[in-house]
């Protein structure tokens, strides 16, 4: 069974709003979409028909998506921890080994994104490295080309 997900108060307001949308307006038009398509004729060569339902096929997808997300989710105000370790919810600065810039990471679920700030999950391996981690601790991980190291530089809320 997978954890829960941990979000803000924001994020969990924005993902329930957005479901809401979908299970309501959302499924109206795409009814109406697929009506005005079929009063078109032959649905067999009707465009407007086809791309209607791979529509409401992708919709339907996002919706069992939200709820999936919202039916366990934990909402957690700003990073769960004492700002002195790194927690879910936290902008992590971190250094690769043999990198020259620094690099600023959100530790949580993709849903909570914040501008351009690169989200790694608290379950990646990269995630899990970091968790517990203060700021001039080095953390490895397991990545796809070998093991990579990271020195934690900051933690911001």
């Amino acid at each position: 069974m997978p954890k829960p997900q941990q979000f803000s108060p924001d994020a969990h307001a924005r993902l329930a709003a957005e479901y809401e949308d979908l299970t309501t307006r959302g499924r109206i038009d795409i009814a109406r979409k697929i009506e005005t398509a079929r009063e078109l004729g032959d649905l067999s060569e009707n465009g407007d028909y086809h791309a209607a339902k791979e529509e409401q096929g992708k919709m339907a997808g996002r919706i069992l998506h939200l709820e999936a997300l919202l039916l366990d989710a934990v909402i957690f105000e700003g990073p769960t921890g004492d700002g002195e370790t790194v927690t879910t919810g936290a902008v992590v600065t971190v250094l690769y080994e043999g990198d020259d810039e620094p690099e600023q990471l959100l530790v949580g679920s993709i849903e909570e994104h914040r501008g351009d700030l690169m989200v790694v999950s608290p379950g990646s391996p990269l995630g899990s490295a970091l968790l517990g981690s203060a700021p001039g601790d080095e953390v490895s991980f397991e990545a796809p080309g070998g093991t990579l190291t990271a020195s934690v530089i900051s933690i911001d809320g």
